[in-house]
């Protein structure tokens, strides 16, 4: 494999791991009963809305068919791609539910 072929590989392969980083975000929303497009707004208001969040959410499956994706999980995942406005809105978000519980 040369240069620029391995080059192409890895953001190929970013690309795609960004895509479940997102997709995991969304059905996270979901489960919890939020919209993953206000929660985003929310932390990049600037930001037109994200095309690749719109193609997730319709990927998402009603919370009782879900998985459980742990808060832990989460904002792990989000911080691996950088995504420190979305942790921060994510962590509000998660202590609204632990004081209302």
């Amino acid at each position: 494999m040369n240069s620029k072929e391995m080059q192409e590989k890895i953001i190929e392969n970013y690309q795609r791991d960004e895509q479940m980083m997102i997709l995991v975000f969304a059905q996270w929303c979901v489960n919890h009963d939020l919209d993953p497009e206000e929660l985003y707004k929310k932390a990049y208001p600037h930001q037109a809305l994200n095309s690749a969040l719109e193609q997730a959410c319709e990927l998402t499956v009603p919370k009782e068919e879900a998985g459980e994706i742990g808060d832990q999980t989460l904002l792990g995942v989000l911080s691996m791609f950088g995504n420190e406005d979305l942790v921060y809105v994510v962590t509000e978000e998660i202590e609204k539910r632990k004081k209302s519980n």
